[in-house]
């Protein structure tokens, strides 16, 4: 009897034991609850992968897990993804979510990057919440994942490669084979006349090197004679440019000097016209009538002799 009450009393207290570390781990767990912030995520893409108690990380930093995953009721294309974070993660405005797969073992996590420094943190506005907390939580907004980016191209690239395929076929018909061998046939023959001719192709292509070093050359004359053209004019063009600059300068000031002259000859020019030339002009003309009345003398004295002059002339004889 003693026995099985002693029994009874370690059951008692094991219960008892059990039942405090179980309220311990509730309460532990409520706190830990109220230091996290929960947060929903809108994913379009499949999450496959992703469950319960998956890990949520902050730019490579576990900063919680994933609570809830459930097809959205308000739009069944999306599902929601329910996650708590640790209080202090910098989820700010510009944070977004990805899936990403943990290697090959096919279990995926959520990451959170792109947060900018300075952003305020993503919470519900006080004005109409709802419209942008639709759950009562704040919502993170998702950018495709390398896999989800592919998933979600997979049918254009599909599609893509089927009109590749098509016109590869198109392209390599039996008419078009025909005619790329018959282009590989003459590519083939080209090579073998250029393998042929390949010691004329030397011995051109060294004239041709011969011909550019020559050229190198003349060039190299060519800017020696301008340097020396160059000291030529520097050295002896100097004195002849100054010398004509003292010619310039001299008959400048001979130019000068004979408009003066000038200037002071213009009265007496005036006055030799208006006054002198007149009298000039009427000497000439009594010279000429001078001239004319000795030519008459000449001329008398010729013809009648010296008596002319001072006797009166003979008269003529008459018959009876």
């Amino acid at each position: 009897m003693e026995t099985r009450s002693n029994h009874v009393l370690v059951g008692t207290v094991t219960l008892l034991l059990l039942a405090g570390i179980m309220l311990a781990a509730f309460w532990f767990s409520r706190l830990s609850d109220g230091e996290n912030k929960e947060y929903d995520i809108f994913f379009k893409q499949s999450v496959n992968g992703l469950a319960k108690g998956s890990s949520v990380n902050y730019s490579g930093v576990p900063s919680g897990q994933v609570e809830k995953i459930e097809l959205w009721k308000r739009d069944p294309g999306f599902v929601k993804v329910r996650i708590s974070v640790k209080e202090g993660t910098p989820v700010l405005l510009g944070t977004t979510a990805t899936i990403q797969g943990v290697g090959f073992t096919g279990v995926s996590e959520i990451v959170l990057d792109g947060a900018v420094k300075g952003a305020p943190p993503i919470r519900c506005p006080d004005n109409n919440p709802l419209s942008a907390c639709p759950d009562g939580v704040p919502v993170i907004p998702t950018k495709p994942g390398a896999l989800g980016e592919l998933l979600n191209n997979a049918p254009q690239l599909l599609e893509r490669l089927s009109t590749l395929t098509e016109r590869l076929t198109e392209l390599l018909d039996d008419k078009n084979q025909q005619s790329i061998a018959g282009i590989l046939s003459n590519v083939e023959k080209m090579t073998g006349a250029l393998a042929d001719r390949s010691p004329e192709i030397s011995a051109t292509l060294a004239e041709a090197r011969i011909a550019v070093q020559r050229t190198g050359i003349a060039a190299e004359n060519i800017g020696k004679l301008a340097a020396t053209t160059d000291s030529l004019l520097n050295d002896e063009g100097r004195p002849m440019m100054a010398d004509l600059r003292k010619s310039v300068q001299a008959a400048t000031r001979s130019i000068d000097t004979l408009d003066k002259t000038i200037a002071e000859a213009q009265p007496g020019v005036h006055a030799f016209s208006n006054q002198t030339m007149p009298e000039v002009n009427q000497l000439v003309r009594d010279l000429r009538e001078m001239s004319r009345a000795f030519r008459g003398v000449a001329e008398k004295l010729d013809q009648q002799g010296a008596g002319s002059l001072v006797g009166s002339p003979k008269l003529p004889d008459y018959k009876n």
